[in-house]
């Protein structure tokens, strides 16, 4: 497409919100995001008419126009050279925070924290899959091999890639979570490496009556223990840090802050953390980690559903940043994550919506949105998805999308699916799988017949009529 066909589409998204409107610009994988003044003043049909444009939607402060990968980025170089403010989507970011409150903020909050560690967990993900299938009897019999004959320095490497992450969990959220906070991130990773230290009694080893270790009495009656696997502990003893840190740098003499404050920030949290409140957060998540197993197991695939079927709602309103620390909980306590195996069936069940709004309609519009928006959704990207076609037209498509997930979730249910990471979706999904043949099987079967399912459905309930008129 040529370059001032690009150059139109940002004259007029420009012209359409409104120079004056325009506070700031940036973007992200396939969204050009503005922050304006007065996003009612926005006239939103006209915005999704404009060519290349597949929906819009205001979110966290920002009227967000969704124009798919590749082309937000060539739209974003116009809208530029049109000589708006632009700043990065880090900057934007920041820019935006003092306007969220309540449920919105804790939800950023947790998506901040957890961004940067998902690549990390979804690699280990992939190395514990990898090692199921290589050091599978079944597989290296193939070759005549056994596990047996797997050399004892390969045997330790492996073990090194695949329990490293989990093993420093507590480390890795506490560098990330002291960064939110407004603290000095290597000093949140000191304390977090202090917390898992190889010189405390290992949590998960005290609580296994088999084990023979048991927990250092502090005081005769405080037990001193490690905080491996705690998301919860780690999160707060950021919060704590963090906030003590800024209060000790506005205080501290310039004389004695470069060495003084790190040296009472990592003593005072620690302290507190171990000798008090780890203990008790460590059991407020296992409570939590137990609450979400018990719905995960509803019979009959009850939890699944409801899971599989609320998740998407989530996704619409920036809410499901909350499920990505019960998932990391439940992966550092059990070593599965059923939960993200609910919860992906939407965009499996997004990819038939596009096909049937492919099939069906007869605005090419309307199919070139649905092509752009199933290639997103492929790779995990769902907003074209959900805000170009669901929203865009009517709910119908909306309701078979999330019935399809829904019982494909409860099957997964009751077949006793689960994944053995996190972070990837829709064709990458199938790799968290490989680790065991059962469940790579039918996690296949089950999301095929999700696509097919709302495939169906849409085309028989969710075609709205104003795509089956030409354009």
């Amino acid at each position: 497409m040529a370059n001032e066909n690009y150059a139109e589409v940002a004259r007029q998204i420009v012209e359409v919100v409104g120079r004056n409107n325009i506070v700031s610009a940036t973007h992200c994988a396939t969204r050009l995001r503005l922050i304006v003044r007065d996003h009612k003043a926005i006239d939103k049909d006209a915005v999704e008419k404009i060519d290349m444009v597949k929906g819009t939607f205001f979110n966290a402060g920002q009227f967000q126009v969704i124009l798919g990968a590749g082309v937000v980025n060539k739209v974003y170089a116009e809208v530029e050279a049109l000589g708006l403010k632009t700043l990065s989507k880090a900057e934007q970011d920041e820019a935006i925070k003092d306007q969220q409150t309540g449920v919105k903020k804790v939800m950023r909050m947790l998506g901040d924290i957890f961004v940067p560690i998902i690549p990390v967990i979804a690699a280990t993900g992939l190395f514990l899959g990898l090692k199921g299938v290589i050091f599978n009897d079944s597989v290296l019999a193939m070759v005549g091999m056994s596990s047996s004959m797997i050399p004892e320095y390969a045997t330790l490497l492996v073990n090194v890639l695949t329990e490293t992450a989990f093993s420093f969990l507590p480390a890795l959220i506490c560098w990330s979570a002291f960064k939110v906070f407004g603290g000095t991130p290597v000093i949140g990773m000191v304390i977090g490496l202090m917390l898992v230290s190889p010189s405390l009694p290992n949590a998960y080893s005290v609580a296994s009556p088999t084990s023979g270790v048991e927990a250092v009495m502090a005081f005769g009656f405080i037990p001193v223990v490690g905080c491996q696997g705690s998301v919860l502990t780690a999160i707060l003893t950021a919060f704590i840090g963090a906030k003590l840190e800024k209060f000790l740098r506005s205080v501290m003499p310039a004389a004695l802050d470069f060495i003084m404050t790190p040296f009472i920030v990592i003593l005072v949290t620690f302290l507190v953390i171990i000798l008090g409140l780890g203990p008790i957060m460590h059991q407020i998540e296992l409570g939590l980690v137990g609450i979400v197993e018990v719905v995960v197991n509803l019979p009959f695939g009850i939890g699944g559903f409801i899971l599989g079927s609320t998740y998407p709602l989530l996704v619409i309103t920036g809410l499901h940043h909350t499920y990505t620390m019960i998932e990391t909980s439940l992966l550092a306590n059990t070593g599965f994550n059923p939960v993200i195996t609910l919860c992906a069936m939407y965009g499996f069940a997004n990819v038939g919506t596009c096909l049937a709004f492919y099939v069906r309609s007869k605005s090419a519009r309307v199919r070139e949105t649905a092509v752009g928006a199933m290639l997103s959704q492929l790779f995990g990207i769902s907003e074209p998805v959900l805000f170009g076609l669901h929203l865009r037209w009517n709910l119908r498509s909306l309701i078979c999308m999330l019935l399809s997930s829904g019982l494909g979730a409860a099957v997964l249910s009751i077949l006793s699916v689960q994944a053995n990471s996190y972070g990837l979706a829709v064709l990458p999904s199938y790799l968290m799988y490989i680790y065991d043949g059962y469940q790579l099987l039918w996690y296949a079967i089950v999301s095929v017949c999700s696509t097919a399912l709302c495939f169906a459905l849409t085309l028989a309930f969710g075609i709205p009529d104003e795509v089956l008129v030409e354009d």
